[in-house]
């Protein structure tokens, strides 16, 4: 029986008004509050990529001189940033690169992101109907609403493009143990190249169109042919994706070593598979938590004893070679765990639909069993649905941040210098010249204390509850650190106080300027 056989032909339908359903669903929640943030509370490493974009647009050095990123999303966000700066200069918003700056280009940037977002799901959909409509539609259906991947996706960073590209070589490395021919294995492989170009840790995507080589015996010319073509294809796209890494060899060679080196430091307290599994809890909830373990299972049975033991082994294998190789990291951050989230949609899928189906050699009627596949998909959606949603309520509130920022640019003289303790809050370094760190007092970072802010040039200090939060809640366990935060507070004069609450969510921000 070929992997092609083995699948139900009720369930090859094509539903493609359930399939417009999702992807709008998906593009829907991608989409929503995408400026959220600009340009003041933009996310975590998004200036590493526009910045250098702007740089390159401005310059014309199209070197990255930044390898903690191969380069190839970075060069894409140029090509965005140049069509938003001619969009604009047509529009008779600027008349040279002189009047722009980042902030100009990152809702244009964000949106191919989204796009790409919303595209990983069609290509999880493809991949599903190896399995079957139902497969298909609820693997969709959850990476749509799955929420670390609408929240990332909100963001010019390179996880969810690189999440993009590991799944289109899935796709591909499926298709190719179709047709059984080396060239589409290769394809498969340059998929995984531009994986790689993207994002370092999508080099693993190559595991895929190799597996499905390897367990492929009619391939032609021969399968040692065919794992030669993924190798070859996935070399070429990447030095084409990402050129400067030899281009510029030292430079990467000097990159890739420090990032190394960060990424292997000493562990943490808490374990980083303690860590990255309880993101997947939270992400999941519960129902398809326990969906995905009962895929884990089936699909180590299917990869054994059949049938379609090429899928079924590509979507066991890669989740967890992909947890195994971000968990032995000491950086932890839950967007890495994106590339391996479309296969953990297809497991929770597949104990779904599979197992209920188990249930025919019980003469169970066709009712009760549509009826516990609908409640079992219900069970799997709501909770991440109704997360990701609450998270797009979040962002589209004005949070304390930016009633802060709103305050410093109507109040606050431009030149004026500026140390705010949060990353969450950045003003242009046009207008303004900053320090951010993580604490105003003792930290290596800040000056620490009053007479050190103004011997400093400093103005105004921006304190966040994110760093005098603990002190304050909890001064007998931090008595140095309340003590400094007290000092400074009561040498400076307070000129604006923004409280949370449920209209206006963030942290407590305090202004304060210097005497």
């Amino acid at each position: 029986m070929t992997e092609r056989e083995w699948r139900e032909a009720s369930d090859m339908r094509r539903p493609l008004l359930l399939l417009g359903v999702i992807l709008g669903v998906a593009a829907i929640l991608r989409f929503w509050s995408l400026g959220s943030g600009i340009p003041h509370s933009i996310g975590v490493d998004e200036p590493e990529l526009m910045n250098r974009a702007v740089r390159m647009m401005r310059t014309g050095d199209f070197n990255p001189h930044f390898f903690d990123y191969p380069g190839f999303y970075i060069h894409v966000q140029l090509l965005v940033a140049v069509a938003r700066f001619i969009a604009g200069a047509t529009a008779g918003q600027w008349a040279s690169l002189d009047q722009v700056g980042p902030s100009d280009f990152y809702l244009w940037g964000r949106a191919v992101t989204a796009l790409l977002g919303t595209a990983t799901v069609y290509l999880l959909y493809l991949a599903g109907m190896r399995w079957g409509t139902r497969y298909a539609a609820l693997a969709a259906g959850l990476l749509a609403v799955m929420p670390l991947h609408v929240r990332e996706s909100h963001f010019v960073l390179t996880d969810v493009p690189m999440t993009f590209f590991v799944t289109l070589s899935f796709v591909l490395a499926l298709r190719a143990s179709e047709v059984e021919r080396a060239s589409a294995f290769a394809l498969a492989g340059a998929a995984a190249g531009v994986a790689a170009a993207t994002k370092y840790p999508g080099a693993l995507a190559i595991l895929l169109p190799l597996i499905a080589a390897w367990m492929t015996p009619g391939v032609r010319p021969s399968r040692l042919a065919a794992c030669l073509a993924t190798i070859g294809g996935a070399a070429v796209a990447f030095l084409l994706a990402a050129p400067y890494t030899v281009l510029d060899l030292p430079g990467f060679l000097n990159g890739y070593a420090r990032l190394a080196r960060d990424f292997s430091g000493a562990q943490p307290h808490e374990p980083s598979w303690l860590v990255y599994l309880k993101h997947l809890r939270n992400g999941l909830h519960w129902p398809a938590a326990l969906m995905v373990i009962a895929g884990l299972v089936l699909g180590a049975v299917r990869s054994f004893r059949g049938p379609g033991r090429v899928r079924w082994t590509l979507a066991v294998v890669f989740p967890i070679v992909f947890f195994w190789f971000v968990s032995r990291q000491t950086l932890v951050y839950g967007r890495y765990l994106l590339p391996m989230i479309p296969f953990v949609c297809v497991l929770a899928a597949a104990a779904v639909v599979s197992g209920v189906s188990l249930l025919r050699r019980f003469d169970i009627p066709r009712a009760p069993r549509t009826a516990l596949i609908a409640t079992l998909t219900i069970a799997a959606l709501l909770p991440p649905a109704v997360q990701a949603v609450g998270w797009n309520v979040m962002i589209s509130r004005t949070r304390t941040v930016d009633q802060a920022y709103a305050w410093i640019v109507e109040h606050v003289p431009k030149g004026t210098k500026v140390a705010i303790e949060t990353r969450e809050l950045l003003l242009e370094p046009e207008s303004y010249t900053t320090l951010n760190v993580p604490r105003l007092v003792m930290d290596h970072r800040s000056p620490g204390e009053y007479d050190a802010f103004v011997a400093q040039g400093f103005q105004y200090v921006v304190a966040s509850s994110g760093g005098y939060g603990k002190a304050f809640e909890a001064p007998h366990q931090f008595p140095e650190h309340y003590a400094a935060y007290m000092r400074l507070f009561e040498q400076s004069r307070e000129v604006a106080r923004f409280t949370p609450s449920e209209a206006h969510p963030g942290p407590e921000i305090r202004i304060f300027a210097l005497k």
